[in-house]
């Protein structure tokens, strides 16, 4: 596995292997690596060329409240799980290589209207507009790609495959299941912050969801994802909604906030 740390370095390496007529597998991840990105890597290895990942903890997607400075991190260990997934060429580029002049020195963002409005949007005021202007940049760098995004963030894989429409990008969105505990927790970096308490108090998402699903033909599925929730005093519910087919939810446990979705 190459690892390359610079823009000039990565753009070149894919360039070379598309030039020899390979496809690539592109999984754009912000490290700490778990099995739901495992998942992703191995998914794009059955399916591409080569395979690449990328690791960078984007500062434009975080709001001045938001964990930015205790976001795990973990190169060492991501190299290890990257290579034993297959991936041909990581990239891991510091602050200072995408963005030259500081998160402050970007000018240019991306604005994703329609699917970025609402929930996530709401929560987070302008979350999507750093991840728009992250992807849109990676995937510029990247080249034409097969791009593989996990499902667990629903909101945010809407988001990207209208950037992607929208701004005629030579890249394939794949989006791939979401990865669980089996407890049913959804993987997510995040998990580590949780107490001991909190891991278990955590599992009501899942629970939650569940209950809207069943409660989906015949009933409320949003209030019944209220309810459950209501039982667990650890849990702050911040959402419970359902929009397009998807249940969503999104609590806090402590300072660490979750978010999970299930297809009805």
């Amino acid at each position: 596995m190459q690892v390359h740390h610079t823009i000039d370095g990565f753009r070149k390496a894919l360039d070379a292997e598309r030039g020899e007529g390979r496809v690539v597998g592109l999984v754009p991840t912000m490290g700490y690596l778990h099995d739901g990105h495992a998942s992703l890597m191995r998914r794009a290895r059955e399916e591409c060329d080569v395979v690449a990942a990328t690791i960078f903890v984007n500062p434009l997607q975080f709001g001045a409240t938001e964990d930015l400075s205790t976001y795990p991190r973990d190169l060492e260990g991501d190299s290890q799980l990257a290579s034993s997934c297959g991936v041909d060429h990581l990239f891991a580029p510091e602050e200072v290589e995408m963005y030259p002049s500081g998160r402050d020195g970007v000018l240019t963002n991306v604005h994703v209207g329609g699917p970025s409005e609402g929930l996530e949007g709401a929560s987070r005021p302008a979350h999507f507009d750093g991840v728009a202007t992250v992807v849109a940049k990676l995937l510029n760098i990247a080249g034409a790609c097969r791009a593989y995004f996990g499902e667990k963030d629903w909101q945010q894989l809407l988001v990207v495959r209208r950037l992607v429409h929208d701004l005629s990008f030579a890249v394939d969105v794949v989006g791939c299941p979401i990865v669980r505990e089996g407890d049913g927790l959804a993987m997510s970096s995040r998990n580590v912050h949780l107490s001991a308490e909190q891991r278990t108090a955590a599992t009501v998402l899942h629970r939650a969801l569940l209950a809207g699903r069943s409660a989906a033909a015949t009933g409320d599925p949003e209030s019944a994802m209220r309810r459950v929730v209501a039982l667990e005093p650890l849990a702050v519910l911040e959402y419970a909604a359902v929009r397009d087919g998807r249940l969503l939810i999104a609590a806090r446990f402590g300072s660490t906030r979750l978010i999970d979705n299930l297809e009805i």
